[in-house]
């Protein structure tokens, strides 16, 4: 049996690949094709905390689902997990622990639906598809990037590796209400937003780099407020926590994010939020991991 830094874990017949939640650094939305679908210009970075993807050999296409998360799930063929199996046009029998928050903003099912391409393929040999856009504007960001940082761009299938970003300390938070990324962009009053500038600071350290995010944007963050209220009070309460350095939406919402100094620090903003609002998700992770 095998098991390397990317989290897989092969015996031959079953193969066990994590699948991270990404973070949307920066969102800018920068115009709208005539076919409906959004540009967008985003840094995106990978935390150490997400679902996980087992699938094992079996003569007919079957889901399980498992964890914390699996009971807003959907179970049907509308699964990314289903329709990236079918993609790759394999039988086998998948688990999906899940344990990310539905409709929260951070790629959960695109992040999994890439982790089963990725654990089909090291299963069986077959290559990905070159084209996985169908299952959302996500994919292709999470299957090449799925653990470091990227600038994705277009409608999500220009995808550029960022390899010398520093590590980022950070609490997520979620209310616990889904937000429909069709809804938000239903709200958005400016579609033609400036991309992010040119180059992107690299090779510099977690200070520089969150001095540079201050002055980027989420173009989505007003539309999803307008859509749920309650994420502006998420926001509140993480600029408040002591140690904050920025806050910032993720995705569509309603996940936002606060970044810390270090780990202590963003553990204790993370036991805070937890202690005064319990029905919310709240997590403590490093970004952009080694």
């Amino acid at each position: 049996m095998k098991d390397d830094q990317s989290g897989r874990t092969q015996d031959g017949n079953t193969a066990e690949v994590f699948a991270p939640a990404k973070i949307n650094m920066t969102l800018h939305v920068t115009g709208r094709r005539d076919d409906g679908y959004h540009m967008l210009d985003s840094l995106v970075m990978f935390a150490d905390i997400g679902d996980r993807i087992t699938v094992t050999r079996a003569d007919a296409l079957s889901l399980d689902l498992t964890g914390p998360m699996a009971e807003g799930t959907p179970p049907g063929d509308d699964n990314l997990v289903l329709r990236a199996a079918r993609m790759m046009g394999v039988d086998a029998h998948i688990t999906l622990e899940k344990t990310l928050p539905i409709a929260a903003g951070i790629g959960g099912g695109s992040s999994d639906a890439a982790a089963t391409l990725r654990a089909l393929s090291e299963l069986t040999g077959k290559p990905i598809p070159r084209d996985i856009l169908p299952l959302g504007a996500d994919a292709p960001v999470c299957c090449a990037a799925p653990s470091g940082a990227a600038r994705m761009s277009g409608v999500g299938e220009q995808v550029v590796p960022m390899p010398d970003l520093p590590e980022l300390h950070a609490v997520l938070v979620n209310p616990n209400i889904p937000v429909m990324t069709t809804e938000v962009f239903k709200r958005l009053a400016k579609r033609d937003n400036a991309p992010m500038p040119d180059p992107i600071p690299s090779g510099t350290d977690a200070a520089t780099l969150i001095e540079w995010l201050k002055k980027q944007r989420n173009d989505l963050q007003d539309a999803a407020i307008s859509c749920e209220p309650v994420i502006e009070q998420v926001f509140s309460t993480l600029e408040v926590t002591p140690g904050c350095m920025l806050t910032r939406m993720s995705g569509s919402g309603g996940t936002c994010f606060g970044i810390y100094a270090d780990a202590e620090t963003a553990a204790s903003a993370a036991g805070r939020l937890q202690e005064s609002h319990p029905g919310w998700w709240v997590a403590v992770t490093c970004l952009n991991a080694d």
